[in-house]
């Protein structure tokens, strides 16, 4: 079953996102953003300002077995400012919200429509129960163009879905690797 706005609402209260904002945010000091906050069936999450933008020239071949820190350029925008995603290329980034995903609960991560409508796919991804962190998000320009990346703004939505009992190993119970992550972290083994 997938939680609702109030039981959305109920669990941020209790920690599961912090920061929480309990309504859809569509304009910051009179200005048009793409939207964040609560929704009815989600909760529309922010990328925050720090940026790892791929550089395309760097390696004959990507490896996530060994993905050096070196493949990327660090770029900190301000909030509302954007970052530029080279044309067919990526960038790493992580949410501004801090999650905290109860036993009884499956996160799937998407990416929002107003971007996926300009060729920019934030990778689907889940958060398994008891996982907690800064979700690290990959951002794909699919695009033969530069594509803009506005910080503390609207990227993607993340869905809760309730089990109808609770899993027997959760991520917690696996000493998970990317357990209470915060920042961007690369890929591990």
């Amino acid at each position: 079953m997938i939680l609702s706005d109030h039981e959305i609402r109920e669990r941020a209260q209790r920690g599961m996102i912090e920061p929480f904002v309990e309504q859809q945010v569509k304009q910051v000091d009179g200005q048009g953003v793409v939207s964040f906050g609560l929704s009815s069936y989600g909760y529309d999450f922010r990328v925050a300002n720090e940026f790892k933008v791929f550089k395309t020239t760097f390696m004959p071949m990507v490896d996530p077995k060994h993905f050096a820190p070196t493949s990327f350029d660090e770029v900190v925008a301000p909030d509302h400012e954007a970052i530029i995603v080279p044309p067919n290329s990526f960038a790493l980034a992580r949410t501004v919200e801090y999650f905290r995903i109860p036993r009884d609960i499956l996160c799937v991560v998407l990416g929002k429509s107003t971007y996926a409508r300009c060729g920019i796919v934030v990778n689907v991804t889940p958060l398994e129960p008891e996982w907690e962190g800064q979700v690290t998000i990959e951002i794909s320009n699919t695009t033969p163009l530069p594509a803009k990346i506005y910080a503390g703004e609207g990227i993607g939505q993340v869905l809760f879905l309730r089990a109808s009992e609770v899993c027997e190993t959760s991520y917690a119970d696996k000493a998970g690797k990317y357990m209470r992550q915060q920042g961007i972290v690369l890929p591990r083994l």
